[in-house]
């Protein structure tokens, strides 16, 4: 059994399949993980055709793992098949706004993580693509998503070919706060993240960056100002168009 102390990110898989048997008992076993109201406000989309995954490997920035992987998954906060239940049961639904939007993004990711883990214990590797809300209309028109379902995190799934070294993690202290938000000083930013900075791969990383520090990594070269504000427009465009920011649930 994989212990989570020891879980790693696996990118690179065997040529080994998945058979369908293993998969769907991991995805039912997942399916017991917490969900609002028990609605369950996801969906999930198999791919293992190597033409399907062709097509979405740009979505996710050509990373080879989604070409690679025996099994590609897309979990969808999904709000449709609840609002179709309530129609066909002389219900009237309002879900086509902001709130249902994010209850359903909460289910779709408790149930991945739920997944996850479960896929691990199982032997099996994962990666989680934080790219799937980059661009998710490119996913939506690949999957064939109709309104009210929206692409909020991906999975490559297989048996794992590599076990590459753990990566770093702050410290309990750090993201804990006893009965009131303790805010940071730079004293206690310095606590927190001197030892992330030491470590000679994350030295290295600012290194090969040509910058000054770590963070400057991440502000500058990964995640920055100009892409985020950029993905945040095309986000807010996609939960138009799939129907979770409705004219009239305008603000």
């Amino acid at each position: 059994m994989n212990n989570i102390r020891t879980r790693r990110t696996i990118r690179k898989y065997k040529a080994d399949t998945i058979s369908e048997e293993i998969l769907n008992q991991l995805l039912s076993d997942a399916s017991r993980t917490q969900t609002m109201g028990n609605l369950q406000l996801y969906s999930v989309v198999v791919t293992r055709d190597e033409e399907m995954k062709r097509r979405l490997s740009p979505a996710h920035f050509n990373q080879p793992m989604v070409m690679e992987a025996p099994v590609v998954l897309t979990i969808c906060a999904d709000f449709r098949r609840t609002t179709l239940w309530c129609q066909n049961r002389q219900a009237d639904p309002g879900y086509d706004n902001f709130l249902s939007f994010i209850n359903a993004t909460s289910d779709a990711l408790l149930f991945t993580q739920t997944f996850c883990n479960l896929a691990e214990e199982a032997g099996l590797g994962c990666c989680y693509l934080g790219t799937t809300v980059y661009m998710p209309q490119m996913i939506i028109d690949v999957l064939q998503l109709p309104t009210l379902v929206v692409p909020v995190a991906t999975i490559t799934v297989g048996w794992p070919d590599e076990c590459p070294p753990l990566s770093d993690r702050l410290g309990v202290d750090a993201f804990t706060h006893q009965e009131t938000y303790n805010d940071y000083t730079p004293a206690r930013i310095n606590e927190f993240y001197t030892e992330k900075e030491s470590l000679p791969e994350n030295q290295e990383f600012v290194r090969i960056n040509g910058k000054e520090t770590l963070a400057q990594v991440f502000t500058d070269c990964r995640y920055t100002r100009r892409d985020n504000i950029a993905m945040s427009k095309g986000l807010i465009e996609v939960l138009r168009k799939q129907g979770f920011l409705s004219q009239e649930n305008s603000f």
